[in-house]
């Protein structure tokens, strides 16, 4: 059997399997029985041990595959079941839109969700479950992350480790020395801005990291696949991070190859763009479209740039303050590099966007030439019947023929009437077939 076949059987397998998962769970829940609770995590378990001893059993790019192929809904059914040591290889085949759905999280709906407290352990990133105060007293963490906090959260920092966090929704100032500095106590506050590129929407979020006594404090309104993705890869990978500087790092080169990635689905959406634009013909409905369509590139496009554009900010002021160990200044300069590269590409993709729109606005001008064109020849085409009927309408015409009965006159003078226009209408057709076939002597 070739790895195309096996790969086709084994996602044949698991949309079945995902299929009677659900079909049993939909049975149980509609059954009034005794110990349904029961009944159904018994029924859950042994369809879910079934598809992980499966999944267990797959390659990487088989289960890359199944997942590209599955709804949103059924991917986040198995996903859950992949073990962690081989999520990150699975994250690293799938597509970017598969990625992103993968390590996109719900919106915080405990206390536990709203603060995420992690240590150090055998060299790994392990999560510390926080449901009150007293676990947040407790903890050694090297990083806290903090989404949409309140008020109390907010007052629990500063109460435990003495540090003053900024709301989310204050992260407004533009200038850098209002975003990057450190203060007297010896804290350093880093206000960058990350990208969150959605199927229908692009905007950058702004997140607040505060460096305070070995710990790493990050502040955002909202979930941020680059922050779930750094999460997977430091509880994956041992010696990933060290301290807490590594972990900012590292999710500022995360947010680097997440713009990367959205450049590259920039650049196939602007060649299918660029397909639609060079046809040889295109209504003013299709030219709107692509209008909106490239509007949307470009919105993004200067998204990323701002982007890449904050992050390379703020890894100059880290080592401009002289805040990182060697090994850390070798990071920063091959994420800039990095961001050099990808400077080189939006300018690129701006250059295009602008050659499109003015291609598409000239197909829009070549429409509006060809209508006025049409107007111009009814108009010449009527004018001789306009003067015909204004004398068919004097009281000389009756004058003229009134030794004709009336009907057969005027009978005779609509029908000369419409020779002269179709007289006209082929004379104009003669003359602009001369023109063409002369341009085309010419140019030859």
């Amino acid at each position: 059997m070739s790895e195309l076949e096996s790969i086709q059987e084994s996602r044949a397998k698991v949309k079945g399997m995902i299929e009677r998962h659900k079909l049993v769970e939909d049975l149980v829940h509609r059954q009034d029985m005794q110990r349904h609770d029961l009944v159904e995590g018994m029924v859950h378990q042994n369809n879910l041990s079934e598809l992980r001893r499966l999944l267990d059993k797959l390659e990487t790019q088989a289960i890359a595959s199944i997942l590209e192929s599955l709804s949103t809904e059924d991917c986040k059914v198995i996903w859950p079941l992949v073990s962690e040591e081989r999520k990150e290889e699975i994250l690293l085949v799938v597509s970017d839109s598969v990625r992103v759905e993968l390590v996109s999280e719900p919106k915080p709906t405990n206390q536990s969700m709203v603060i995420r407290v992690f240590d150090l352990h055998e060299g790994k990133l392990r999560q510390i479950p926080i449901y009150n105060r007293e676990d947040l007293v407790q903890a050694k963490p090297i990083w806290v992350d903090l989404v949409t906090p309140e008020d109390e959260q907010l007052a629990w920092a500063k109460e435990i480790f003495g540090v003053n966090l900024p709301n989310p929704k204050e992260l407004t100032d533009l200038e850098t020395s209002a975003r990057f500095y450190e203060e007297e106590n010896g804290e350093v506050h880093l206000h960058s801005a990350f990208l969150l590129e959605r199927e229908n929407e692009s905007r950058n979020v702004a997140v607040a990291f505060i460096l305070n006594k070995g710990t790493l404090f990050s502040v955002r309104s909202e979930e941020l696949p680059v922050f779930r993705l750094q999460r997977l890869r430091a509880r994956a990978q041992a010696g990933y991070v060290s301290e807490a500087k590594d972990v900012l790092l590292d999710l500022y080169a995360a947010d680097v190859e997440y713009s990367a990635n959205a450049l590259e689905d920039e650049y196939v959406r602007l060649e299918e763009v660029g397909r639609q634009v060079f046809r040889s013909h295109m209504t003013n409905e299709q030219a709107a479209k692509i209008l909106t369509d490239i509007s949307v590139e470009e919105d993004l496009n200067g998204r990323i740039r701002r982007n890449v554009l904050d992050t390379r900010n703020a890894l100059s002021f880290l080592m401009r303050r002289k805040f990182l160990s060697i090994a850390q200044h070798e990071d920063v300069r091959e994420i800039l590099r990095d961001i050099e590269s990808l400077d080189g590409h939006t300018t690129f993709l701006f250059n295009k966007i602008n050659f499109q729109m003015d291609a598409t606005v000239g197909f829009l001008n070549v429409n509006q030439n060809k209508d006025l064109k049409r107007l111009t020849v009814i108009s010449v085409v009527i004018m001789p019947i306009n003067v015909l009927a204004g004398i068919g309408g004097m009281s000389e015409f009756s004058m003229m023929t009134h030794a004709i009965p009336w009907p057969i006159a005027y009978s005779i003078f609509i029908i000369v009437m419409i020779g002269i226009g179709i007289l006209t209408y082929i004379g104009l057709r003669h003359l602009e077939s001369r023109r063409i076939k002369s341009h085309r002597m010419d140019s030859h």
